[in-house]
């Protein structure tokens, strides 16, 4: 009796404690109004993954690695999906009961009965769900990739809006200045009756519109702050007086438009491959249900000192497959696997459809930035000539701010099919997800970062 008592506090032993970690929204909020690009734990982060000083697309979308409380999220829901194989691999418990009885016929008066339950599981169901597991586990990696990338993305985008937002503002700013001397010099020429007033009123009506512009852009433009730090999961202050480079957006890449890598990306997107972990995880419900029509096999050795004799018992059970055959639990695994099968399915055809569309949109959005840049470079021969015609007394000073004026209209309208072409190319590198965006080695730092 003593031993099966030190049996029971040995197991006991092992169990695992509560260790509250309660949450406060003051402190979190504090601890996010605190963070900045000088942490320290950051700036070691950033330089195990080559950090080169430059605050770029790479670094920023380290930093968002970093930061980002859905990544944060998706890294524990992963976690948490992995150590659903402990519990599959645990294999059942034994049981032992006692069962003392008082006789008063016969002296000693107690007989002491011990009976134990050792299960023994059959059809190797614990190997299936491990398998089960261990596909959900790899379903909930490629979940977390999926959200690195659309961190990516959203950095990428934020950073773009940001830049367009910068250089419509300057531009703005420069076309102001020219329609504003275009406005004073037709008032001059009005004075001596050289122009009509309604030339005047048509110009400063021109210049007021480019100020209302000019103040929606300044607006756009504080937005765009707030849309980047939101995107690096920082306090908008963080990149106060932080010199940020747009250099990313100065070309546009072809190779992204191969069709090895349109190929690649149909069989190896995040959520492409997800879907196909989740189907084999289906498959491996099914055979644990299937397993499951076969009983397991419970031992029950016992022991009873029944007054002075030893009695010892060996006895075996399991259930008896009479009334049902777990043929719901199969059926309903049947059909999950079926589901599994047409999802898997869904997502690739929506895999294929965004691909195709993003290939057609990019070629689409360069040929016209392309048409752009060819105009805006007649605009600026335009621009110069009239200058040099300037300086020789054959343009005078109104002809030469009208040319300006309309340089700085059609630098707006290159911009304008610039970032159009970089947020298609945006779209395709969120269609593709190909190693040329973002590398293995920053998906493995986004793996790897442990919260501080």
């Amino acid at each position: 009796m003593n031993r099966c008592l030190v049996i029971v506090l040995l197991a006991l032993v092992g169990c695992a404690r509560f260790h509250p970690q309660p949450i406060s929204a003051e402190k979190t909020a504090n601890d996010f109004d605190a963070r900045s690009l000088a942490n320290e734990n950051l700036v070691a982060f950033l330089q195990t993954n080559h950090f080169d000083g430059k605050w770029n697309l790479n670094s920023l979308t380290l930093v968002a690695f970093y930061y980002s409380p859905a990544l944060a999220e998706a890294r524990t829901q992963w976690a948490a999906t992995a150590a659903g194989k402990i519990t599959a691999a645990e294999r059942p418990n034994p049981t032992v009961g006692f069962t003392p009885t008082r006789d008063t016929t016969t002296a000693p008066p107690w007989i002491w009965d011990v009976n134990w339950d050792i299960p023994i599981e059959t059809m190797g169901k614990r190997g299936k769900r491990i398998a089960q597991a261990t596909n959900l586990t790899e379903a909930a990696k490629w979940d977390f990739i999926s959200v690195a990338w659309q961190t990516r993305s959203h950095v990428r985008a934020a950073l773009l809006t940001r830049y367009s937002a910068q250089q419509n503002e300057s531009l703005l700013a420069q076309q102001e200045n020219a329609q504003s001397n275009v406005v004073r010099l037709l008032e001059g020429q009005s004075a001596v009756g050289s122009v009509s007033s309604f030339e005047v009123t048509q110009a400063r009506v021109a210049l007021e519109s480019t100020q209302l512009a000019r103040q929606d852009a300044i607006g756009q433009l504080n937005q765009a702050r707030v849309q980047l730090a939101n995107a690096l999961g920082l306090p908008l202050r963080a990149l106060d007086g932080v010199e940020i480079s747009f250099d990313d957006f100065k070309n546009f890449p072809s190779d992204l438009t191969a069709p090895e890598i349109r190929r690649d990306a149909i069989l190896n997107r995040a959520d492409i491959r997800g879907a196909l972990a989740n189907y084999a995880a289906s498959q491996n419900a099914l055979q644990l249900e299937i397993a499951k029509q076969y009983p397991d096999i419970h031992l029950g050795p016992g022991y009873e000192l029944d007054q002075t004799d030893n009695k010892w018992s060996l006895g075996v059970s399991l259930d008896l497959p009479i009334l049902n055959h777990n043929q719901g639990s199969v059926a309903e695994a049947k059909a999950n696997r079926a589901v599994a099968a047409a999802h898997f399915l869904t997502v690739q055809a929506n895999a294929i459809s965004e691909i195709d569309s993003a290939l057609a949109g990019y070629d689409a959005a360069v040929k016209k930035s392309a048409t752009a840049k060819n105009l805006l470079d007649d605009l600026q021969k335009q621009l110069d000539s009239v200058r040099a015609q300037n300086q020789l007394g054959e343009a005078d000073a109104l002809t030469l701010a009208n040319a300006e004026a309309e340089f700085t209209t059609g630098a707006q309208n290159q911009l304008d099919a610039m970032v159009k072409a970089q947020q298609a190319l945006g779209d395709l590198e969120d269609a593709v997800e190909n190693p040329l965006t973002l590398s293995p080695e920053n998906l493995k730092a986004a793996e790897n970062k442990l919260s501080k």
